[in-house]
């Protein structure tokens, strides 16, 4: 068994993102080292199939944390909001764990590579999602000329979740932590304390979002031992569109130096006409490459 493993989860209808994100690591001689681990919350048997050709180990994902059943009713999905906090649980016998969301791919291994690092000593290796290009932190709307109502998510996700007023307030206006790709050891406590506030957070408080709400508390409020990386290692196209470099055929950040694109991420998706990029891999955007042109692209996962 290798000491490292990838792990994502997936139900039936992000069955064909998922199989890219496969692939997208597997085309990287490196992936060897590395072992691949699905976390099942809907594939259908066929789906499943094909998966086994091609990944270490694929489990049935589960309620980790009891939630009522009104919540999540027909949304085996929203186990991603508690099993990700449960991975050496799912797959023993790893050193380290990077999760990367089934919506993401890998461009570049060395984010992959970043990612392993950043989590030596029990540290959470994971990105902000703040960075060149980003115009706004969160929202605010203002009433009688100079008072502001906050409408951050982590403000009123937490409020809702029956977090105290001073943690709500902590992560207010903090750059928000995407939780769909990290890296933790497997003896890491971050573990404890992440899995402790998403009880918290789910007693209460909407399914969704819950694991990235909890994980924001653990770092700002509870100090969580974290490593920052470079926005490139999980780069939420919706957020800000990437640049094309036609000449090395990839992906870069809009602004110089144009790092590489490391990990793209399709989070919140990218619609076009009404339709969602993930749901249709012939959408196509438009981007501009580095020199300036305006270039139609699908930002999926392309085999060569």
């Amino acid at each position: 068994m290798n000491s490292k493993a990838i792990v994502t989860l997936a139900d039936s209808n992000y069955f064909e993102l998922l199989n890219e994100l496969v692939d997208s690591i597997k085309r990287y001689k490196d992936s060897e080292n590395i072992s691949i681990c699905i976390l099942d919350a809907g594939l259908t048997k066929e789906q499943c199939e094909i998966l086994k050709t091609k990944v270490f180990s694929i489990k049935k994902a589960k309620w980790d944390i009891p939630v009522p059943s009104y919540k999540v009713s027909g949304k085996e999905w929203l186990k991603s909001q508690v099993s990700r906090a449960f991975l050496p649980d799912y797959f023993p016998g790893f050193k380290k764990y990077l999760w990367i969301d089934c919506d993401a791919w890998v461009n570049s291994w060395d984010s992959v590579e970043l990612y392993f690092k950043a989590c030596d000593n029990g540290k959470l290796g994971i990105t902000q999602s703040i960075g060149s290009g980003y115009k706004i932190l969160t929202k605010v709307k203002w009433v009688f000329g100079k008072i502001a109502l906050i409408k951050s998510q982590n403000y009123k996700h937490a409020k809702k979740s029956g977090f105290s007023e001073s943690i709500a307030r902590k992560i207010a206006f903090a750059p928000h932590i995407n939780i769909g790709v990290f890296s933790l050891e497997n003896d890491s406590k971050c573990w404890k304390l992440w899995q402790d506030i998403l009880r918290k957070s789910l007693s209460s408080g909407k399914i969704f979002g819950s694991e990235g709400l909890a994980i924001n508390i653990a770092v700002y409020n509870n100090n969580a031992d974290v490593e920052f990386l470079p926005l490139y290692c999980n780069w939420i196209a919706s957020n800000v569109l990437p640049k094309f470099d036609v000449v090395k055929n990839t992906f870069v950040e809009p602004y110089l130096p144009h790092n590489k694109i490391g990990i793209m991420h399709l989070a919140a998706g990218l619609w076009k006409n009404g339709t969602d990029m993930r749901k249709d891999k012939n959408i196509k955007i438009a981007i501009k490459s580095i020199e300036g042109k305006e270039i139609e692209k699908s930002l999926r996962y392309e085999k060569n």
